[in-house]
């Protein structure tokens, strides 16, 4: 064994851009983060409210590289094991263990998701690199059943009387594919397990990144199959010991990048079965299990996050069944999980917000450890989120906040590229149709860009458009609500839109927008909807207050729908969660484009349907438009 380092490398900055551990991004300080911020040179937290302080660190970190475990198949997957310490060797005796699950290559600082902080605190922590990954064996096919069924094999050997360093109860960390696959292993009820700290999961895998609205994300997509088949291809640390074992590895990885990573994107560009939703999908997507889960839960998620949509969907369920915590913050992907991860580039800020290494501590002393915390509940609020616009950190007892009615605000009056129509609580009086351009690389210039292109990593170039969108929305139509008094909106959202088109095919985007007085758009949340896939799932649509808040859409093949030419239809479009105040003085802004590149790239058969397009979006009393907006009364 051998003592781990901290690092702070170019390989790191690199690691955590592909594989989704990440850099810190600035934004607004929580009341609890400048309560509980360490002093710089090496001072105790402050003490919350109740008097909780984060236990001190008492360890040093020793690492057991590259034990094989064997799972139930015969395939050999490999772990690193880091063990609290003292001079540089594994103290003795038996320690709660934290399983991470990861395929970016556990050998990789930040991208293979070891916590330092907790092993210092008397915590073993295995991190295995999942199948066809790293340097384990067998087929990487991106959550799997068999791979669902490894990370439940992985506790249960952790768990294990067998290992002399683990006294039998189990938690799980990670961010992103680490948080994901924590639900489909706990879905599972392994033996020994007792807590899970997802960070930025994903809930599914179609709506959420793969087939967004129904587009590919073509953005995020290619970039992260590229990292997971590039981190497979390094050399695995063993390669000394057994270059002939080393070299079968690396082999059967190069053979799977054309087997399943190109295959997949193939079939989808193409217009195959993986351009819809389906079993592929259906099994790969955590919201299918979560309610079999049945340990405690902390989930972090991001308001700008790829997984947006679902991380508030996945902590409604879980909080239904067990003791459920939710931190929603102003995260991009990429620096979503750093302040779980403890980990920052030099140059950019710590990230604000609860002090989430400290949370994760004291989850699982609760909960993995067992300690009793009678203040945890007090201290820690169900449901902590950001509101953009005033800058707040917000609580709540539940998502959305209770308080929370949903209002329908009409678009009205003629709207033109450049000239934004109105917003109103009233209905329309009759104008329209407003022509809405193709331009197939609408978003290029958006916030949008910034979020999926790249997870977030683009945002470390200062790109202007990350915060203003205004000369994005000259690409479409916009519609414009004066805000006399501050406007709060804390929930999912839905556009209600009448459109026709010449064309068969097409795409809606929906962006809400807070606009300041000097017309700097600043992008809140969108969403977006293929014309083809229309179809409501009236079972699954979710209905408040009388309006339908979050339509469902099937996206199969079986309910693709052509547009009938020229003629005025009913589009729900699905816009993301949104946390925010408009305040008074600025304008609430509907914004419509018909693409969002290079975010959404439509399957070729469905550019082919949709190339000129000439939509209308209609606002008239026979043919409504609105949106669903989630407002705190005033």
């Amino acid at each position: 064994m051998r003592r781990a380092t901290r690092w702070t490398t170019p390989l790191a900055v690199t690691a955590l851009a592909l594989g989704g551990a990440v850099p810190a991004h600035a934004s607004p300080t929580h009341p609890t983060a400048a309560r509980n911020a360490a002093p710089a040179q090496g001072g105790r937290p402050a003490a919350a409210p109740s008097g909780w302080t984060a236990r001190p660190a008492t360890y040093d970190v020793a690492i057991e590289r590259d034990v094989v475990l064997r799972m139930s198949d015969g395939t050999e997957l490999v772990a690193d094991i880091r063990r609290p310490a003292r001079n540089g060797k594994a103290a003795p005796g038996r320690f709660p263990v934290i399983v991470t699950l990861t395929p970016y290559n556990k050998t990789l600082p930040g991208a293979n998701m070891a916590s330092e902080y907790l092993v210092k605190r008397g915590y073993v922590q295995i991190v295995a690199d999942v199948r066809g990954t790293g340097g384990s064996r067998g087929k990487w096919e991106a959550f799997s059943a068999r791979e669902q069924r490894d990370g439940k094999e992985v506790v249960e050997w952790a768990a294990s009387n067998a290992r002399p360093w683990s006294d039998g109860r189990v938690g799980m960390v990670g961010a992103s594919y680490g948080g994901i696959n924590q639900i489909f292993t706990a879905a599972q009820r392994p033996k020994g397990l007792k807590a899970l700290f997802p960070v930025v999961p994903m809930g599914d895998a179609y709506r959420d990144v793969i087939g967004t609205g129904g587009q590919l994300g073509l953005g995020f997509v290619p970039m992260w199959l590229a990292a997971v088949g590039g981190t497979g291809l390094l050399p695995p640390t063993y390669s000394g010991a057994n270059p002939q074992k080393a070299l079968k590895v690396l082999q059967e990885h190069f053979g799977n990048i054309g087997e399943f990573q190109i295959a997949m994107l193939f079939n989808a560009l193409t217009g195959g079965d993986k351009a819809f939703d389906g079993p592929f999908y259906r099994e790969r997507s955590p919201l299918e299990v979560v309610d079999k889960v049945n340990v405690p839960t902390y989930l972090v998620g991001g308001e700008f996050d790829l997984f947006q949509r679902s991380e508030p969907m996945l902590y409604q369920r879980l909080a239904k069944r067990v003791p459920a915590r939710f931190v929603y913050g102003p995260w991009y992907h990429i620096d979503g999980a750093s302040p779980a991860l403890g980990i920052t580039i030099p140059g950019t800020p710590v990230p604000p917000g609860p002090p989430i290494q400290e949370q994760m501590l004291r989850w699982f002393d609760r909960y993995v450890r067992q300690t009793p915390d009678k203040a945890l509940n007090k201290d820690v609020a169900p449901v902590t989120y950001f509101e953009n616009g005033s800058g707040r950190w917000r609580t709540s007892a539940q998502w959305p906040p209770a308080d929370v009615r949903y209002r329908a605000f009409h678009l009205n009056g003629s709207a033109k590229p450049g000239r934004p129509g109105t917003l109103t609580t009233a209905k329309a009086k009759g104008s329209g149709p407003d022509p809405v351009p193709w331009n197939p690389f609408a978003g290029l210039c958006s916030r949008s860009t910034v979020q999926w292109a790249g997870a977030g990593f683009l945002k470390l170039l200062g790109l202007s458009c990350e915060h203003d969108n205004s000369g994005n929305d000259r690409l479409g139509v916009a519609y414009d609500l004066p805000v006399a008094k501050p406007l709060r909106l804390t929930g999912p959202v839905n556009a209600h839109l009448t459109v026709s088109s010449a064309a068969k095919d097409g795409q809606l985007t929906v962006r809400l927008e807070d606009v300041a007085p000097d017309g700097k758009a600043t992008q809140l949340t969108s969403g977006w909807q293929v014309l083809s896939l229309r179809a409501l799932d009236a079972g699954r649509t979710v209905r408040r207050d009388g309006l339908v808040t979050q339509p469902y859409h099937p996206f199969t093949r079986a309910s693709a729908k052509p547009m009938p030419k020229d003629r005025p239809v009913a589009v729900d479009v699905e816009v993301f969660p949104a946390a925010g105040v408009i305040k008074a003085g600025h304008r609430l802004r509907i914004s419509v484009q018909t693409a969002d590149f290079p975010h959404l790239f439509p399957p070729l058969p469905q550019l082919g349907d949709s190339i000129g397009n000439g939509l209308k979006l209609w606002h008239d009393p026979e043919n409504p438009s609105w949106v669903a907006l989630p407002v705190h009364p005033s």
